[in-house]
């Protein structure tokens, strides 16, 4: 990235980490983390994302995911190969849940937050971080083939096997609270949030039009829905 563009990123978000979505993702979790939680990550995948490491912070951390370098993630104390829909826990055994960067990829998202609502305590709580579907990425990302998704995150420094197919089927905040009900969860919060325009820092004029967007949508919540990203906080019922 040009001197430019560093340039801007101090004089225009210096109070913005990278990855500044990550770590709004881990005040969420914070308020809801005790030192004797019992907590699923679910989608935990390689341990990549340093925002996501609740290990000492928590009394046990297990994570799933069908990316078999789940089983070398640092994260975790116990890792396990499974799919979301499958979760292969007892009934009750979590206080809270996880989810980044993984409610978009669900193929039938209820089928998986029935399983969450299973796995949690009553009162236990599921929290997930998600890109926002009617933000302009995740539209893009909806008509283009998945060819340009690999090459786009090639250029922006992932790699190929940290892309994976899109549905969207529960990123907005009608769609989560409908799934999150069908499963017996109760919607909490959900926020839309719009930082730093990370997909926009290629180049001056293109960071200036994501600057420009992002004070646009930020200067009234009317305009929430075009918001970048979706976090969602959902509880299961006391009396479950």
């Amino acid at each position: 990235m040009g001197s430019m563009t560093s340039w801007m990123d101090r004089r225009l978000y210096g109070r913005y980490p990278d990855n500044w979505d990550n770590w709004l993702f881990r005040e969420r979790i914070d308020r809801h983390l005790t030192p004797d939680a019992v907590v699923l990550d679910l989608g935990a995948g390689a341990g990549i994302v340093e925002a996501t490491n609740l290990r000492g912070k928590a009394a046990r951390v297990c994570g799933i995911d069908l990316d078999p370098r789940v089983r070398d993630n640092p994260f975790l104390d116990e890792a396990k190969i499974t799919d979301a829909g499958t979760i292969p826990y007892d009934d009750n055994t979590f206080d809270l849940v996880i989810c980044n960067n993984v409610v978009e990829h669900l193929e039938e998202p209820v089928a998986v937050f029935v399983q969450v609502a299973r796995v949690l305590k009553p009162g236990g709580r599921f929290l997930f971080k998600t890109p926002n579907r009617t933000h302009y990425m995740p539209l893009i990302a909806r008509f283009t083939p998945y060819a340009f998704h690999e090459a786009f995150n090639k250029m922006r420094g992932r790699e190929r096997d940290d892309t994976f197919p899109t549905f969207y089927r529960a990123n907005s905040k009608n769609d989560a609270e409908v799934a999150a009900r069908a499963a017996g969860l109760v919607p909490e919060r959900i926020e839309r949030l719009e930082g730093r325009p990370e997909y926009l820092r290629m180049t001056v004029p293109t960071y200036l039009a994501g600057f420009l967007y992002e004070r646009t949508v930020n200067a009234t919540e009317k305009l929430a829905a075009l918001r970048v990203v979706l976090i969602a906080e959902l509880r299961r019922a006391s009396d479950a």
